[in-house]
Parts: C-alpha cells; structure tokens; sequence
C-alpha cells in the first residue's frame, strides 16, 4: 500500500476516540491507569499528530478541519474537543503522582522473569526511561497546546483548569528530564573482563587482534572520553568519569533502562525541587541498553524543536536540563554510530544479529536498535552516499530476517519479533522483589519509522525509491494487524492476521506501544511529504534545455500574433502558455520534472500553432 499519511491518521484517530471516548467522556478502559507509559502512549496517539501537524491542530476550534473533526466525533465537535483533551490531561497529570512527585511506572509493562513468580506493588511502581521520555514528548505537546488553547477561551472555569494542568504538565516535564539525566551511565570495562572480550569480538570480527581493536578504539574515541569526563556531571557518578580517563579501558554509553543505582541527584532550584519532589533512589544496574537508549534518543529532541524554541515551553531552569540532555543526546550518537560503522572493512552493524556485549544476548531487534542510532546520527550530520547505501541494505535485509518482505516458514524462529516478543532482563530489578524483563514487541513498527526517516534524509533517487519501496511493504504489512473486530477495532496489534500460527497473548490484542510507534510514522511520512522532491541534475539541465527552446518559439510566435488578435482564442492560448512559461522557469531549480513537463506541453501548443498558422497560408495559396 502507498504511505498516505493523512489518510491513514484519520483512520486511526477515528479508531483512537471510538475506543476511548463514551459520550465525550474519557474511557481509559480495562488497562488504563495501570502503566504511566501505555497512558502517555494512548493520549500522544492523539496529541503528538495534532501538535505536530498544521492540518490536525485542535487548540483551535476555528480552524479544525472537517475530516478531522468528523475523525473525532466520539469527543465531541471542534468546540468541545480542546476542552475534553484539557480534561483528560488533567486526569493524567493527577492518576500519574504520588503525594510528592510525579511517578512514571511501568506498571503492567513489566513481567517477571520467572511466571511462577508476581512482581510486587513497589516493584510495578518503579520508574522507566520509556515514562521519563514519552512524557517529555507528551508534556511539551501538551504545553504547547495550552498555550494555544488558553487564547482561544474566556470561559473563567476552563482558563483556571488550564492554569492548574500547565504548572502539573511543568513539573512532569521537570522530573522526567531529571529522571533521564540520572538513567544516563557510562559502563568502563576491562579488556579481560567478559564484557570487554565480547565488545572487541564485536568490533573485531575476527580481523583484528586485540591489540588492535584497543588502539584503534583509543584513536576513535579519544576525543569523546575527554567529552565525557569533563563535560558530564550532572546525574553521573564521579567514579565513572575516574575510571574512564583510563584509556587502557573500554567503554559503553547511553541509558539504563531505570534510575542508575547510587546515581547522585541532580541539583535544581529550591521552587523547582519542590514541584518534582524528592527524588527517588535509583535501583538500576549501570549498563546501557539499546533499546532504553533508542527511547531516550527520540524523545530528547523535542526540547530543543523548532516548535518548542518557537513557543518558549521551557523554563531557564529546564533550559538547563535541556542543555545537559542534548550534549547526553550527541554523545551517545556519536558512540554507537562509531561502533556500528567500526573498522574499514565489513561494519559490526552488517554482521547481523547483533550481540550485546553484557547479557549476550543475539537478536535481529538489537541489530534494529544500533541502526537506529545510527539513522539519528545521520539525520544530524547529514549522511554521505556510502553511509546512506549501506544503512539501506542494512535495513532491507532486517525486514527479511523478520519475515516481513519474505515469507515466514514453518516453526520459523523470527517470529519471536513480533510474538512473544524481545525479552529484556531488567538488572538490579531484583533488589526489590522478583527478577524483571521487559518485551519489546514492535520490530516492524521501528523498521518502519526508521525507514521513513531515512528516506527524508536521502538526497539520492535510487537509495530514495529502494526506501520507498521497502517502507510501502512494511506499512502493508503492519496495516494487516489492526483488529478486525471487538475490542479496539482498528488498533493495534493482531498479529495472527499476519501469522497465525503465533501463540495467543495473555493480556489480548490491543496494543498502545505498537498503535502509538504506527502514529508517529505517520507524522514522519507527512514531514516526508512535506520537504520538496529530490533534484535531479539530468531533468534540470533537460528542462533549461527545453525551456530555452520554448522561450525563444514563444517569443517569434509572439511577433506572428496580430493585436487585434488578443481577445481571440488565439490570444488566450498566448496568455495560458506564456502563464506556464513563466511558472516552468520558477520551478525548474526546486522541481526540474515539473518543469520539463511544462517546457513540454507549451512546445507542443506552440507547434500546433505554427501548424494551423502554415495550414491556413497553404490554403490562402
């Protein structure tokens, strides 16, 4: 199927409030309140679209359009909608806080690794980096609406709920960035640890002695561990950056998958510490996760966006953490796009799966998570047709080891991808009660997004049409796993349509996390969309070609044409073609194919014409 990104986000906007609105009033159903992520993922369904996207705005209800408005009419009309959407908001803000601070739980998310076994209350209240970065994205989608909405409403009730919601939204936003700062690690290892032989396995790929792989790993990363040990301090224990000034030592970055354990508090103003509360003790191990880091990565720059700039949603304090987060944010992309493209040969990142260095553990999912480190790198540094080519190929041979442009055969163990599900040990969970994992289930919805995004950034019309291509057939096939009937029809994630012979899931069908990742695929198609096409040098020296024929054609037809002509049909073909003329010329620098086309059509007109001109001399002859 075509990436239709407007098309498709009505439809699931349509499915969205027809499963959570009953009457206008907020339903947040059998699973709702349980998970402080699977909430925020529910409601930026909703938000991220309508903050992102011009045509989705509801902060408004002057300007809501009527398919979106017909898109949501189980909330309401474009009156009521911005309203119900404070309220709810409202309702997450206060479900989602304890007496002190706001709390970000994973709640059912979690598992035990054992089934035997129940997790405890204080175990499923701990917080994850999933909560700590979906909130940043959900709560300045949510302060940038407020400050819409509140312009566009006098009613003295709804500007106080507004007031309330604001200075809660503010102090989520304040805690989460916290929160991230102190889930971020730095993991130093000796080369004779186990970690350090499996990480210069990974790197050395069996070309590279030891020896080797440390030099080359000192050289590569010099310039970063200085970074790291003089410009990280918030959040991060001092011990960490001693040991990582020993370039005789190997080391990982990013995010664990929780508050680091003995991770120290980051220092904050007295009035802000006061609306985030006292900040809990950490129980994480400090070893970065892929996937944790992946989360936190996109949910990063939404503090330093165009939007977020524009509307000055930031406190100067917040501005502060933002600062810290984003140097976080570069380094860890630089680190693991080095890793992924490490050597001159082979990349580790083509030797998939990919093993992770701690746990050993060997998945297509973790090849996925370091691509789309990468992919993020790229985007900021704009990539290089070597780069770019590579990543592509890396990302159609993904799709086939997940089965999703080839065909799945029998007892075919890639199916794990999609259900059950990538498991994650959580260490450290167990000092609190039985040992946790994590699952991550969306594999395709991933491939997609990072598909998209890297065909925006493509400036290549070969590497653009493989991407287009392989994001069409992975959008096909997520599109097949929407449920087609009872609860959450229209949602996500119905694998047994796709593969049936997938086992049964014990909490059903409906899934936030996948229905929420297909959202923001959609607001990347349309950013896609948005940007203008590829500029092909070949059609742009063609259409100057041709427009320079046209030009000189139109200019002599011109002296052929009578004045008192001007008025006749043949005057108005002269004004339509010197009209296309004129627009041809002012596109064929951004849109030389537009303008070809153009240049075309006005000499074929041209030549008719001529014709009827020399037709009619012959039989005045």
């Amino acid at each position: 199927m075509q990436i239709k990104p407007r098309q498709n986000l009505l439809e699931v906007w349509q499915a969205v409030a027809r499963h959570s609105f009953d009457g206008g009033e907020w339903d947040w159903g059998e699973w709702g309140g349980r998970s402080s992520v699977a909430d925020a993922e529910r409601l930026l369904c909703l938000l991220y679209p309508a903050t992102e996207i011009t045509a989705f705005r509801l902060d408004d209800p002057d300007t809501t359009q009527r398919d979106v408005e017909r898109a949501l009419r189980s909330a309401g009309d474009s009156s009521e909608i911005p309203g119900n959407l404070v309220k709810v908001l409202s309702e997450f803000m206060e479900q989602h806080r304890g007496e002190e601070s706001p709390t970000f739980s994973g709640g059912y998310y979690f598992a035990p690794e054992d089934p035997r076994q129940e997790l405890t209350k204080e175990q499923r209240a701990v917080g994850v980096v999933d909560a700590y970065s979906m909130s940043v994205t959900l709560c300045l989608a949510t302060l940038g609406f407020l400050k819409v909405y509140r312009g566009k409403t006098q009613r003295a009730s709804t500007l106080a709920q507004i007031d309330r919601l604001w200075d809660a939204t503010s102090a989520r936003l304040t805690a989460a960035m916290v929160s991230l700062l102190r889930s971020f690690t730095v993991n130093v290892v000796d080369v004779s640890s186990d970690q350090g032989q499996a990480l210069t396995r990974l790197l050395g790929q069996g070309r590279l002695s030891e020896r080797q792989v440390l030099q080359r790993f000192q050289e590569r990363f010099k310039a970063l561990r200085a970074v790291i040990s003089e410009s990280v301090t918030l959040g991060l224990d001092s011990d960490i950056t001693d040991e990582l000034r020993n370039e005789n030592r190997l080391f990982e970055c990013g995010w664990a998958w929780s508050l680091v354990k003995g991770a120290p508090e980051v220092e904050v103003e007295p009035q802000t510490a006061e609306g985030i509360g006292k900040q809990p003790e950490g129980v994480a191990h400090p070893t970065p996760y892929l996937y944790f880091t992946v989360v936190a990565l996109d949910g990063i720059p939404d503090l330093f966006s165009e939007r977020t700039l524009v509307l000055g949603l930031l406190t100067t304090e917040q501005q502060k953490l933002a600062d810290a987060l984003r140097l976080r944010w570069e380094i860890t992309q630089q680190y693991w796009s080095a890793i992924a493209r490490f050597g001159d040969g082979t990349w580790p990142l083509e030797e998939i799966p990919w093993r992770t260095t701690l746990q050993q553990l060997e998945s297509p999912y973790f090849s996925l998570s370091v691509a789309s480190i990468l992919v993020h790198d790229l985007v900021r540094r704009r990539a290089t047709d070597d780069d770019l080519t590579r990543t592509v190929k890396v990302m159609e041979r993904l799709a086939e080891r997940g089965r999703i442009t080839s065909g799945m055969t029998r007892d075919d163990p890639a199916i794990v991808l999609h259900n059950p599900g990538v498991t994650l040990p959580l260490l450290g969970s167990d000092a609190l009660g039985p040992a946790m994992k994590w699952t991550m289930t969306d594999f395709s919805a991933q491939l997609l997004k990072r598909t998209i995004q890297l065909c925006s950034l493509s400036r290549n019309i070969a590497s653009q049409d493989r991407l287009l291509r392989l994001a069409e057939d992975i959008l096909d096939h997520l599109w097949q796993r929407r449920v087609s009937d009872g609860e959450g029809v229209g949602l996500w994630d119905d694998v047994h349509a796709v593969y049936p012979e997938a086992e049964a899931r014990s909490q059903g069908p409906l899934s936030w996390s996948i229905t929420e990742r297909v959202t923001e695929c959609m607001v990347a198609a349309h950013a896609l969309y948005d940007q203008p096409p590829i500029r092909s040098a070949e059609l742009s020296l063609l259409a100057r070609a041709l427009l320079s024929e046209a030009a000189h054609l139109f200019g002599k037809e011109q002296m052929e044409q009578p004045s008192a002509a001007l008025k006749s049909p043949q005057g108005e073909q002269i004004k339509s073609i010197e009209a296309d003329l004129r627009r041809a010329r002012r596109l064929v620098d951004e849109q030389p194919g537009t303008a070809y086309a153009l240049a075309l059509g006005v000499l074929t007109r041209l030549d008719s014409l001529a014709r009827a001109r020399g037709d009619a001399g012959s039989q005045g002859v």
